[in-house]
């Protein structure tokens, strides 16, 4: 109150000035003629007499009191701007604040999600500040920690690949703080969450190759436990055999592609060097992620082999130099994932129950 009370007198002040009724050298009110004409303390009076000495606005000499001071306009302008900029902060203060916890993003996937909740956030009239965790648990918790000592009033996350859930995650979730996870779920934990279908998304992968004549068809992925997309994935791949009734060998499934997560892939080069060596008569792959689809590629031409004798499908691509896909992929819906995700964190706040799972629909873009 008294802050309020300070900035009542110091802008009287300022207008009398504005209006021409203080001019250069005149002499302006003193604290205790302030504290009598608006009713305040002194100290309140004192204040707004300084807050005016610092801003060059007026001149205070001791023993004979207070005047306005020469060079005052543009005291006043500065003045002004300060007053709008504090303002502008106070406003950007009101917005509610809501963080976006992911490992990472890329133009194959993420940059979509992450520009969409960008965009839904400020139509919701709330901020959304973004946190990479590279991949890291303790990245993540760090990050959980972090956002909410900042004082988001809400949180999206994208869980890191693991065997454990975030103990940090989930005491926000049993706790009641409102937390949205994207492109993942946790078993047996009531939170709310939207993401692909990544069963069905795989099996139709696979079916595809199964409908282009391939029967012996690998597949690729880093370690899937604990990490529902990935699990998804591989369990559509092994649906699809069982749907068409053929033999499923679990030879041909390599589920320890860790160069996603460590950033080195020459052991998995090696890996997938060596898989093409011993399994000559393998031609197809259903690849759980873009990044080992393209180091599988890598592997084919390492060995002198012709990439078009491969089939090669996966999840999320780039185009080539011409637009087209690079491989036959799953385009996840991510404009509206990302406004899914924004919208259930919004009615979270307020107060409002919310479905647990909302599953996007995705779509197939086949390499011509």
């Amino acid at each position: 109150m008294e802050t309020h009370l300070y900035k009542q007198l110091y802008t009287h002040i300022v207008h009398e000035i504005q209006q021409g009724k203080l001019k250069t050298g005149d002499r302006v009110s003193s604290e205790k003629e302030l504290a009598e004409q608006f009713g305040v303390s002194r100290i309140t009076s004192k204040k707004a007499l300084e807050r005016l000495a610092e801003a060059g606005v007026i001149k205070r000499i001791q023993g004979k009191g207070s005047f306005v001071a020469n060079g005052h306009t543009s005291s006043l302008e500065q003045m002004r701007q300060s007053e709008e900029r504090t303002s502008a902060v106070i406003r950007a203060q009101e917005r509610p604040l809501i963080g976006l916890i992911i490992p990472s993003f890329s133009d194959e996937y993420g940059l979509k999600l992450l520009h969409s909740m960008e965009k839904q956030s400020a139509l919701h009239g709330c901020d959304l500040i973004i946190k990479r965790t590279g991949g890291s648990k303790e990245e993540e918790e760090h990050a959980i920690q972090l956002f909410v000592s900042l004082g988001v009033k809400g949180l999206i996350v994208t869980p890191v690949h693991g065997t454990h859930y975030n103990a940090e995650l989930i005491r926000l979730v049993w706790g009641k703080f409102p937390v949205v996870l994207v492109d993942r779920y946790l078993k047996g934990i009531p939170v709310c969450s939207v993401y692909t279908d990544n069963r069905k998304a795989a099996e139709d992968l696979t079916l595809h190759l199964i409908g282009k004549g391939h029967q012996n068809i690998g597949y690729l992925s880093p370690p899937v436990e604990n990490t529902s997309a990935l699990e998804d994935r591989l369990l559509g791949y092994t649906l699809a055999f069982a749907r068409e009734g053929l033999k499923l060998d679990q030879d041909y499934c390599l589920t320890n592609i860790t160069g996603t997560r460590s950033g080195s892939w020459a052991e998995d080069l090696e890996t997938l060097k060596s898989f093409l060596e011993q399994n000559t008569h393998v031609k197809a792959f259903v690849v759980s992620e873009y990044l080992v689809a393209t180091m599988l590629a890598l592997a084919i031409d390492a060995q002198g082999k012709r990439l078009e004798t491969y089939d090669i499908v996966c999840f999320d691509s780039l185009n080539d130099f011409l637009g087209k896909p690079i491989f036959t992929h799953i385009q996840q819906d991510e404009k509206r994932m990302g406004e899914e995700a924004v919208d259930l964190l919004i009615s979270q706040l307020y107060g409002e129950v919310v479905t647990e799972q909302r599953i996007v629909e995705h779509r197939m873009i086949v390499k011509e």
